[in-house]
């Protein structure tokens, strides 16, 4: 008799372990969905047209600085590899100080576009939509059932 009652135990063990991993499942579902409806939230409330257009206006204002960096960088190197006898007669001291204060400079203009590029990020107003942070989330969304 002992048997039949650890079989029935043991049917009812799988049972309940059946019964909870249906309940993960579901959970990982809703979890999933309501992931996938905060994408499409965020996908339908933005102005994709005018998004773009400030995407690419703001593409292009940063291609066509780093161009003219890149410009400045390349006549800085000319000048620098076609030295003419009075230059080589320079002490190595002073060239590597002209390379530092070239690289200093570029260096500056890199730091003055970045603050740009960061203001003009700021100017775009992009919230985060996606992702959120548990403590963010709807206060249900915390229940361990």
């Amino acid at each position: 008799m002992t048997s039949k009652g650890e079989q029935e135990r043991e049917r009812l063990k799988e049972e309940y372990k059946e019964h909870y991993r249906k309940i993960r499942e579901t959970k990982e579902k809703l979890r999933r969905s309501k992931y996938v409806r905060n994408v499409n939230e965020a996908l339908n409330q933005m102005h994709a047209d005018d998004l773009l257009a400030n995407v690419d206006e703001f593409l292009g204002k940063v291609r066509l600085k780093m161009s003219h960096i890149e410009a400045r960088l390349d006549v800085a190197m000319e000048q620098i590899l076609d030295t003419s006898d009075e230059e080589s007669e320079l002490d190595e001291s002073l060239r590597k100080e002209q390379a530092r204060d070239t690289l200093k400079q570029i260096k500056m203009e890199m730091g003055l576009l970045y603050s740009e590029v960061e203001k003009q990020a700021e100017e775009l107003h992009a919230d985060k939509t996606v992702g959120k942070k548990p403590e963010q989330a709807e206060p249900n969304d915390n229940n361990p059932d």
